[in-house]
């Protein structure tokens, strides 16, 4: 039997659902939909971006938008900005970030919260006048599709542009795909750095080298079935198909329509591609490629270039880029500089101001990374130090401290109804206190912390050097939230996930055993050793007993339920509160 869901979604899902919220939004917005039906147009909105928000932010939706690669194109910026101080403002001002502001994402795009359904219309009008637009950025599709931010920019050994471009054109647009039996990400890389963490997505494009027929082919080695979330992580299988830049097209789609034509639709806590891959297995799916979906012969896979890589992969900083963050060469002379957005939340203004400089001191044009933050392109050598000095530049620096340029943060129970734990607040809070109270080596330049408000892990915590995930604990008596502690996550040559090293730490307890951890990090690592190197190098009751949870001075806020802490939700059990005793919750964005 069907899931549920497969139901809602049944008779109108993709395109035709843009018809839908256009009407309802002429039609008084919120309160024109009717009641019982909520559920059902809820879950097909979703495929046009649009997500209503949780249980207590009753007629208030996000929107997420959607730009392949991260790229997004002179003016783009700053119109989701403006967009963002008009009418992405909530009842009340959040504590720590106030009203009107902008989410950037771990897929190298942006979300919109506190927006009215009645202002839809003008929403799309103002960024799809500029190129913007939130098609399928949610729901049960094809995602936005993540590559290096500086493909065309930076060095490449085969160029990926060209099949973003198509996966973006010719495959996400086709709306007889819009109905997956889950949501699917693609990737494709070109760079050999890996800052696309093809390893994570359903299906990734990794550049890769093959003789054939006595020539020295250059292309890309295929990977599926990667993805985080539930405690069930994947690191993508190689499928052992080696692809022309040519013929990769016709092998992402062929995968997809697989996938589309197969894919349980019954359970939706396996039915993600990483799933469906293990359970038929690499031989089957490249069989049945070839015999249904691919009409050239697949070649075997070439040589790759993971022990290249370098993007959050662990290794010292003079291997290698392992962000996006500071000044770096393009191939074409010029400079981009990467900024620091701590847990990707930018005020509107600010992202109008950061429009501005890549308008007075680039081309215009900015990328988003995996890593939440924004590049600014096609700086002159003579322009560097100029930018550099922007009061703006002192907010968002091209140099952070190690603690600002490894962080990451999902949404939380701000806004998610499956989130255990208060997120963006909370960590930009941490950060600001290990800034003033840990001390690492000079050489430490970045110590990656990932926090997730759930076991869904859309904060990537699983791949963090210190990964949090929100849970729940009793402290006196009372029910509080907590975090999961665990270390030595990464990409890179050998993907690896964090081992957990404590379990249900109360949140004003966390911040002093990762000061412990780290510190014990400082005094026993080995010269030159990263944070990552040491943990492999350690035994795991070592570990265990360096990261003691203490309390310190650090004022944790929204202990007792955050969805209950400043926006005016419902006076009802929180979700957080129901869910203390299960071990995982379900993602279903």
């Amino acid at each position: 039997m069907a899931h549920k869901k497969e139901e809602l979604k049944e008779g109108c899902y993709g395109d035709e659902v843009r018809e839908h919220i256009l009407e309802f939004a002429e039609n008084g917005g919120y309160e024109s939909i009717p009641e019982d039906e909520r559920e059902k147009w809820f879950t097909r909105f979703k495929f046009w971006g649009l997500f209503h928000q949780r249980d207590g932010q009753e007629s208030y939706f996000m929107m997420r938008l959607t730009n392949a690669s991260g790229i997004l194109e002179p003016d783009q910026l700053r119109v989701i900005g403006e967009v963002a101080r008009d009418y992405a403002t909530g009842p009340v001002e959040n504590p720590e970030f106030g009203n009107g502001w902008i989410d950037l994402t771990t897929r190298q795009s942006v979300q919109l919260h506190w927006l009215k359904l009645e202002d839809v219309p003008e929403i799309w009008e103002k960024l799809e006048s500029a190129g913007v637009h939130s098609r399928s950025a949610g729901g049960d599709t094809m995602r936005n599709i993540s590559g290096c931010p500086l493909h065309g920019k930076a060095e490449e050994f085969v160029e990926a542009g060209p099949l973003l471009e198509r996966f973006e054109e010719d495959l996400r647009k086709d709306d007889a795909l819009a109905n997956m039996p889950r949501k699917f990400n693609i990737s494709a890389s070109g760079c050999t750095v890996g800052c696309a963490q093809d390893s994570l997505n359903d299906i990734g494009f990794e550049p890769a080298t093959k003789e054939i027929d006595g020539e020295e082919v250059r292309g890309f080695n295929v990977c599926i079935g990667g993805g985080l979330g539930g405690r069930q992580p994947r690191a993508a299988t190689p499928l052992d198909v080696f692809v022309r830049p040519e013929n990769a097209y016709e092998v992402g789609r062929g995968f997809v329509e697989l996938y589309h034509d197969y894919g349980n639709r019954q359970n939706r806590s396996k039915n993600r591609a990483r799933f469906f891959a293990e359970d038929w297995g690499m031989e089957k799916i490249r069989e049945t490629l070839q015999d249904e979906y691919v009409e050239f012969e697949m070649h075997t896979a070439g040589e790759d270039f993971r022990e290249e890589y370098t993007y959050n992969a662990g290794r010292p900083v003079e291997d290698g880029q392992h962000d996006h963050v500071g000044v770096g060469d393009q191939k074409d002379g010029q400079n981009y500089v990467g900024l620091s957005v701590p847990v990707g939340r930018l005020p509107a203004e600010d992202a109008i101001g950061i429009a501005d400089l890549a308008d007075e001191y680039g081309s215009g044009e900015v990328r988003l990374t995996r890593r939440q933050n924004p590049v600014i392109v096609d700086v002159a050598d003579e322009d560097l130090e100029d930018l550099l000095a922007e009061p703006l530049l002192s907010e968002y620096p091209a140099e952070p401290s190690p603690f600002e340029r490894g962080a990451m943060a999902c949404t939380g129970t701000e806004f998610c109804s499956i989130a255990l734990t208060e997120t963006k607040g909370r960590m930009a809070r941490m950060l600001r206190w290990f800034n003033q109270n840990v001390e690492l080596p000079d050489d430490v330049g970045k110590i990656k912390m990932h926090y997730s408000g759930c076991t869904a892990d859309c904060g990537q915590a699983m791949t963090a050097d210190i990964g949090l995930q929100g849970m729940r604990a009793r402290k006196n008596g009372e029910m509080v939230e907590a975090f999961d502690i665990g270390v030595g996550g990464g990409v890179g040559e050998d993907p690896s996930f964090i081992d957990w090293v404590q379990q249900r730490v109360p949140a004003d307890e966390a911040p002093g055993a990762i000061r412990n951890l780290l510190e014990a990090y400082a005094a026993h690592r080995s010269d030159g050793q990263t944070f990552r190197e040491w943990v492999e190098a350690t035994a795991e009751e070592q570990l265990v007993e360096f990261c003691e949870p203490e309390e310190t001075d650090f004022e944790a806020p929204y202990m007792a339920d955050a969805k209950q802490s400043w926006y005016p939700f419902a006076e009802s059990e929180s979700a957080a509160a129901a869910a203390a005793d299960e071990s995982a919750a379900p993602s279903d964005d």
